[in-house]
């Protein structure tokens, strides 16, 4: 039996479908049926959604957007562990906190890189397409495990855990996922063309320099005005670092790809629409400034980006 992206898939959507369980039979909840029907729809996309036509989950999107636009989306009253059982438990297992955390990169890199010797009866025990993601997925569920024989406790405080961690992120949880698709509409669209189009035609790209220059900033840029840099890269990478970095100056194409989401990643720290990474902890934080997770984070997305520059101009056509 091969793992594949699927089973992935499965888990998010089983796990989605219990928060929204859980959201719908509180009847403390401000919106339970509001709150509890959106997160139940974004489980029978993860569950389901294949097996639907397209017009029928992108209508389901729209219900989606429509719920989160008029607040539906909102927190219950949190249920959690007292702070003092919290405090006792931080005192008993001091660094060992970190554990379940790092357990995570560890069995991914793992696993990602033995792939090719895991094969039962000739077939491989992880997706060739989706090596590194199914890894990941496995790495949770790793992660998951230590973290209740660590804590002592069950997954169903986990699954508590995580329906207020659902709460306090809200709509903005659905935004690396619907961005993404965002930026393959873009493409199909023919965005990358205009974008070709229009650097091609007022600015001169006759200098390797120049096209590195551009790539990079358009990928900070696009990923500022969209929030993601999955959204940015379709674009970018189809309207100048395809058609000129690697056809006319002939780039290592897994160098440019790496350097151009590196430089997404810039344009994530700079932008409040990436809610989920920069209000979000603002707010959970509590902090005056909303924006202060975005002002403290734009001299090192500037240095990273001038890194990165450098660095594909450097090393990227050797």
């Amino acid at each position: 039996m091969i793992l594949s992206i699927n089973y992935l898939y499965w888990l998010v959507g089983i796990i989605l479908l219990v928060v929204s369980g859980m959201i719908l039979s509180d009847r403390t909840h401000p919106r339970r049926f509001a709150a509890g029907g959106f997160w139940l729809i974004y489980a029978l996309i993860f569950l389901i959604g294949d097996v639907l036509p397209p017009a029928i989950v992108g209508g389901a999107v729209i219900v989606m957007a429509l719920i989160a636009g008029f607040k539906g989306v909102t927190a219950g009253r949190e249920r959690s562990v007292s702070q003092a059982v919290r405090d006792a438990s931080a005192r008993r297992l001091g660094n060992k906190l970190f554990v379940p955390a790092l357990t995570i990169p560890v069995v991914t890199v793992v696993l990602t890189l033995s792939a090719g010797y895991l094969v039962i009866a000739g077939k491989p025990l992880l997706d060739p397409k989706n090596v590194t993601l199914v890894a990941f997925g496995v790495g949770c569920i790793v992660a998951l495990i230590v973290t209740c024989l660590m804590t002592r406790d069950t997954v169903g405080q986990s699954m508590r855990e995580t329906r207020r961690l659902v709460d306090a992120l809200s709509w903005a949880a659905v935004l690396p996922q619907m961005l993404g698709m965002l930026g393959l509409v873009f493409a199909d669209a023919g965005v990358g063309k205009a974008v070709a189009h229009l650097t091609t035609t007022y600015i001169p790209m006759d200098m390797r320099v120049t096209a590195v220059i551009v790539y990079c900033v358009g990928m900070a840029l696009f990923t500022i005005v969209m929030g993601n840099g999955f959204a940015a890269f379709p674009v970018m990478t189809g309207g100048v670092g395809v058609p000129i970095l690697y056809s006319v100056f002939h780039v290592n194409p897994a160098l440019m790809v790496a350097i151009g989401m590196f430089s997404g990643y810039c344009g994530t720290l700079m932008t409040p629409m990436a809610a989920n990474f920069n209000l979000v902890p603002a707010a959970l934080l509590e902090l005056k400034d909303k924006h202060g997770v975005i002002k403290a984070q734009i001299p090192t997305a500037i240095a990273v980006l001038i890194a990165n520059i450098v660095i594909l101009s450097v090393f990227g056509f050797a």
